[in-house]
């Protein structure tokens, strides 16, 4: 019998990087974006022994800007993928978009695909937000977007918000919930901005910066998203309190508009959970393809060469672009089963840990779970174990209890 597959296929490509951004992406012009494409569809070829064991049930294209590709180029990546993977009638397919960089053309093309899901980077409708965070569109560019992938048939949409940026208030962020739930997508996602090294916001407000935050900064971003010496105050970013209320602010909001949280930062409409998200928590076999992209096939994790001029050049060959790896042994299995269910709200599943361990869950961690509980931040719903609410909000010593 076939065993479940997720895939993620990465984009490394953007209009211009992003201030809050330390993914690996950035600008490159069309040659090598083409070049990039061929490379892909190359390693994609070399999967055809592997194929044979799975089935595919969700596909992820991740980036960077995915929605940079046009539609001929994305033909051209499905037509390796189904010539090689036996892709499940009613997988899950999803597009990462910027909005501003998709076109009717595009989104019918990637419709024809086969792409029926896109998730759109909004993370702010306020245009001063987006500009201060290196954004490349504005609100309305956004709402042009949003309208041309439902005119193209996309019936399931996520976007992507973002809280806690330099500036925003209470206030502001629940103008941006209002202002989205108002247009319904079938997902949210909203993450809090975390400030993560090699970025401009790290220069700004990383531990190395100033301890003023509005003190003089050299680096604002000018119009065109690079760098400018401007003498302008920098906002400061939201304090503690702040960013509690905005957590708090986005459940009580989401979850009146009819929007399920299913995990940390994510919220549904019913029967619109990511299926790919939950596989990945839920730890489902997954193949990363693409420069930078991991792995996790039979225990064994694995990830690519995160140069893209080296990954183009090795044109597929895998032992040319496959690093890191590492074989799981049945302790960090069991740690990843705990780390990554208890992101869920529907939490670890006791009889699958049992099918899957062949040990009860209480023999491994009965001491923990006893503890957590006497500290109102698990609770145990029969087949399940779950955060509470005071777990969630401290979920880091909550996880680290499960470390063997």
């Amino acid at each position: 019998m076939k065993r479940e597959l997720e895939l993620y296929i990465h984009i490394p490509f953007c209009m211009k990087k992003c201030a809050y951004c330390d993914f690996l992406s950035g600008p490159a012009p069309r040659e090598t974006i083409d070049r990039y494409v061929t490379a892909l569809v190359a390693e994609i070829r070399q999967y055809q022994k592997l194929a044979e064991n799975y089935r595919v049930t969700t596909i992820f294209f991740g980036g960077g800007t995915p929605s940079i590709l046009s539609g001929g180029r994305m033909k051209e990546i499905f037509d390796a993928l189904r010539d090689v993977f036996e892709i499940q009638a009613d997988a899950e397919i999803t597009m990462e978009a910027n909005p501003g960089t998709v076109t009717k053309e595009n989104l019918q093309a990637y419709r024809a695909c086969g792409i029926n899901r896109i998730s759109f980077g909004l993370q702010s409708v306020d245009d001063k937000e987006l500009k201060l965070l290196g954004r490349v569109h504005t609100m309305r560019q956004f709402e042009e977007s949003y309208d041309l992938a439902r005119k193209a048939g996309f019936q399931n949409i996520n976007i992507d918000l973002i809280s806690a940026i330099p500036g925003q208030t209470v206030e502001s962020w629940e103008h941006t919930l209002d202002t989205v739930i108002r247009m319904n997508p079938e997902h949210i996602s909203a993450y809090s901005l975390i400030i993560e090294e090699g970025t401009l916001f790290y220069e700004i407000y990383g531990e190395n910066a100033k301890e003023e935050q509005d003190s003089q900064c050299e680096k604002c971003l000018a119009d065109d998203g690079k760098q400018m010496d401007t003498g302008k105050n920098f906002p400061k970013l939201p304090d503690e309190e702040a960013e509690r209320r905005m957590y708090e602010l986005t459940a009580e909001k989401l979850e009146a508009a009819g929007y399920l949280q299913y995990e940390v930062s994510n919220y549904a409409k019913p029967g619109y959970a990511c299926r790919h998200n939950k596989g990945y928590w839920q730890r489902v076999e997954y193949l990363g393809i693409g420069t930078g992209a991991a792995s996790l096939i039979e225990n064994e994790r694995y990830q690519h060469i995160s140069d893209t001029d080296l990954y183009i050049r090795a044109n597929g060959r895998l032992d040319q672009i496959e690093e890191e790896k590492e074989t799981l042994d049945w302790n960090a299995q069991v740690e990843e089963t705990m780390f990554l269910g208890l992101r869920m709200k529907e939490g670890v599943n006791k009889q699958k840990f049992r099918e899957r361990y062949h040990r009860e869950i209480q023999e491994v961690y009965g001491e923990v779970l006893e503890k957590l509980k006497e500290e109102g931040l698990l609770r145990e719903e029969e087949e399940r174990i779950c955060l509470t609410k005071r777990g969630n909000d401290l979920s880091n010593y909550v996880l680290a209890q499960f470390l063997l």
